[in-house]
């Protein structure tokens, strides 16, 4: 079978959703598949490329990511949440080359893809892939106002943006995500969801009547397959005495700034704190004593680093769609300390193996991190 993978993102980009395109194309491939991936062209990677898995890696160029500015992320080309009309003149064409028998699709890339279909006319099936909330909100996040937004409205969701964009990309934003819902909704063969979480806001969100395709939930994580060698320079820089690990994108709405407060509560003879994730705008620039950032850190390396963790901390603002970094801490056996609502849920059972908390409550947060702290017997029980 022919197949062609649409994504936001693609290795060596790091993140959970470009790790999970990677691990479904590879393990397609070792099938016996035909894969293709299309992602967006970023800087110092080739356009044109075959991996050792024998997956083909196409990274389309658009008018808004050359136009490096308009990106509100300075350290990646972020595709625009419509059809580039460059990106969509490149999908018709690597359709017509590939062939596929099937589209999977994650993220904004999926717009460009959608128009290229209709003008085609082509009824390629067609599966949107849910890791977060993108093609319902602008924002990506699901959240208004530092609360759970319970569903799009043009005014709304314009205010909302607003903020996080300002008016004019804010217009162009909203009016790409909510005017997409139904044509995305009627072409769609299947919706699938990262958790039940997702599950319940998309069919909420995309559903449109008797035209609304099926729905249906698949988390992302598999564990194995991980065949690098971790960096050992990395390790080493690692503190020798267990510590708490958090990892993840250093952003707002992944609750960075309420761990880094919550870290501070802990009584004085605290285990360090380990932060490893990506740089984003919003990242924190200064972090307090006992605390060790590093950053862009290869999968081997932090799977390794999860060895030397006591437990881990996903203290999330936004409803965590999945969080395979949840996955990862309990293939390593080591409890979580998560928040809900969201698709934390989907993994961590309270008290059992580790701990859901309210977004944003920094005094929650760090009871839950001292009770870990406290009782060892505790920890090693959940993990």
């Amino acid at each position: 079978m022919r197949l062609l993978l649409v994504s936001d993102s693609y290795p060596p980009l790091i993140g959970g959703a470009t790790r999970a395109t990677q691990i479904l194309a590879r393990d397609l491939s070792a099938r016996g598949h035909d894969v293709c991936v299309a992602t967006s062209w970023q800087a110092g990677a080739p356009e044109r490329e075959t991996d050792d898995h024998g997956v083909r890696v196409r990274r389309l160029h658009g008018i808004v990511t050359r136009l490096h500015w308009l990106s509100a992320d300075s350290f990646r080309r972020i595709p625009p949440p419509f059809p580039d009309p460059e990106t969509t003149i490149r999908f018709a064409r690597l359709i017509r080359r590939v062939r596929p028998d099937v589209i999977h699709c994650y993220g904004w890339m999926t717009y460009s893809c959608l128009l290229a279909l209709f003008i085609a006319r082509s009824r390629i099936p067609l599966i949107v892939s849910a890791r977060d909330y993108g093609n319902v909100c602008a924002l990506r996040t699901l959240l208004r106002q530092d609360e759970v937004c319970d569903g799009p409205a043009p005014v709304k969701c314009l205010t909302c943006a607003r903020h996080e964009y300002g008016l004019p990309k804010a217009a162009l934003a909203v009016g790409g995500v909510l005017g997409a819902r139904r044509p995305l909704a009627r072409r769609a063969t299947l919706v699938h969801s990262v958790s039940r979480y997702v599950d319940s806001v998309m069919r909420r969100d995309l559903s449109s009547g008797r035209q609304s395709p099926a729905f249906a939930v698949v988390p992302d994580y598999r564990p194995g397959g991980e065949t690098a060698e971790p960096d050992a320079a990395v390790l080493a820089r690692l503190p020798s005495e267990p510590y708490i690990l958090f990892v993840g994108a250093l952003r707002r709405v992944k609750g960075v700034e309420e761990l880094i407060a919550a870290y501070e509560l802990l009584d004085g003879d605290r285990p360090p704190l380990v932060l490893i994730g990506t740089r984003a705008p919003d990242s924190p620039t200064e972090f307090p004593d006992g605390v060790h950032v590093f950053r862009d850190v290869p999968y081997s390396t932090v799977l390794a680093a999860w060895d030397g963790a006591l437990f881990g901390v996903a203290p999330s603002t936004l409803p965590e769609p999945l969080g395979n970094v949840v996955h990862e801490a309990m293939s390593r056996g080591r409890p979580v300390i998560g928040t809900t609502p969201g698709g934390h849920a989907d993994m961590i059972t309270d008290g059992v193996t580790g701990r859901l908390v309210p977004p944003r409550d920094v005094t929650a947060l760090a009871a839950a991190m001292r009770e870990l702290v406290a009782s060892p017997s505790t920890t090693e029980r959940m993990g």
